[in-house]
């Protein structure tokens, strides 16, 4: 049996497409947080699935995800290597997505500054 589940956050927009035959498919990456040890200072190391959403779901997750939701995969995992640009061969995890389950609030914004990093916050969002 392949069946993999993965809690993460898109790392872009997803992309909405349609096959020649007329199927909508929807790609987007999730970067999901290694466990590390509670003692370091360190930034977590995080892997990447390149995930295809096809169908309604496809339709579903194009309409709703953005960059930095936080979302459940649950799907079929493969490996596509490729050679990039400069000759060396890349292997990349790919998920076919069976369920996806939105897992930010509806009412959390996540836009946030490309230069700062940082989430804009309302006054009246703050709790005092």
């Amino acid at each position: 049996m392949n069946k993999l589940i993965i809690i993460g956050n898109l790392t872009h927009d997803p992309e909405l497409r349609t096959t020649p035959s007329g199927v909508n498919v929807c790609s987007f990456t999730v970067a999901v947080n290694r466990r590390q040890n509670r003692n370091s200072d360190q930034q977590p190391e995080a892997d990447f699935f390149r995930v295809s959403a096809w169908r309604e779901r496809g339709e579903v997750c194009a309409k709703y995800l953005e960059k930095g939701k936080k979302v459940c995969v649950i799907g079929t995992v493969g490996v596509r290597t490729y050679e990039n640009q400069q000759g060396k061969t890349i292997a990349s995890l790919e998920v076919t997505a069976d369920d996806v389950e939105f897992l930010s609030p509806r009412s959390e914004q996540t836009k946030i500054d490309e230069q700062t990093g940082f989430q804009k916050v309302e006054p009246d969002d703050l709790p005092y």
